[in-house]
């Protein structure tokens, strides 16, 4: 994909792919098969967290590129929807695989909330996938064809429901066979610079998650590691264990990579 006409409006220097796979110690091919992009959304996604850590800190989460991938690749931290999709964006744009930024209406909030959350659909061998790798709920884990509507669809143990109506789609989460709205989105095309103001909200108005309390989350290959406040789930295979973090930031580095004293002092007490 071109950089002029790529929704980020910018182009990495040739170092970048290397840098992002040596990031997520990547060592297969990467290209733009499903299989590479398959292999790569799962490494990635078991390698950088999904953090708000910098919310937590009292800043401003930047759009910037030059920012996020420094924040991600060189400082080894993670970050949330727009940054770690936006990375991959880029990995995409690497790999000349065309793609567009969707906006997405979380749906798992008792009234109806605007579209704060950012993920990609890509065009690979002819077929649209969706692709998200910052859902910090119940996130798909490899790319999902929009054509596989109305049928359970299996990831790495966990399943997902994709409906659509008209030209919208509904993505749900199936635990203990119930289906749990995700969010909502539709294929309308928009730029990266669209999803300030929701950015923006998200690292500052005070009702919004990321703002109340620490989130972080890192998937593994049997299952996934989540922290909300001071309570970590950690789930295995079908085995969930639960616990009370006393050291927040020890937690931080050893269960979800980050670098240590991540929060303020203050915070992680």
């Amino acid at each position: 994909m071109d950089s002029t006409n790529s929704p980020l409006d910018y182009h990495p220097s040739n170092a970048f792919l290397p840098r992002y796979l040596e990031r997520i110690g990547f060592t297969g091919e990467a290209n733009n098969s499903l299989e590479s992009i398959c292999a790569l959304m799962q490494q990635q996604l078991e390698t950088i967290p999904f953090e708000n850590t910098e919310v937590q800190n009292g800043y401003i989460v930047s759009l910037e590129p030059d920012v996020f991938i420094d924040k991600i690749i060189t400082q080894k931290r993670g970050g949330y929807c727009y940054e770690l999709n936006g990375l991959f964006a880029l990995v995409l744009q690497a790999l000349a695989v065309e793609y567009q930024l969707v906006a997405c209406r979380p749906m798992f909030y008792p009234a109806k909330r605007p579209k704060t959350h950012m993920a990609l659909v890509a065009t690979i061998d002819g077929e649209q996938y969706l692709l998200d790798l910052g859902f910090g709920s119940h996130g798909i884990r490899a790319p999902m064809n929009l054509k596989d509507t109305n049928t359970n669809i299996t990831q790495c143990g966990e399943q997902f429901f994709l409906s659509q109506q008209d030209n919208n789609f509904l993505l749900e989460a199936i635990i203990n066979n119930e289906r749990l709205p995700q969010y909502s989105f539709n294929l309308n095309h928009y730029e990266f610079i669209d999803f300030a103001p929701a950015n923006y909200m998200n690292s500052t108005h005070p009702d919004t998650l990321f703002v109340k309390q620490l989130i972080a989350l890192i998937f593994t290959p049997t299952g996934k590691k989540v922290m909300l406040g001071n309570r970590l789930r950690i789930t295995q295979g079908g085995t969930v264990t639960e616990s009370t973090v006393n050291d927040i930031n020890s937690a931080l580095t050893e269960h979800f990579q980050l670098p240590p004293n991540s929060l303020t002092a203050q915070l992680a007490s």
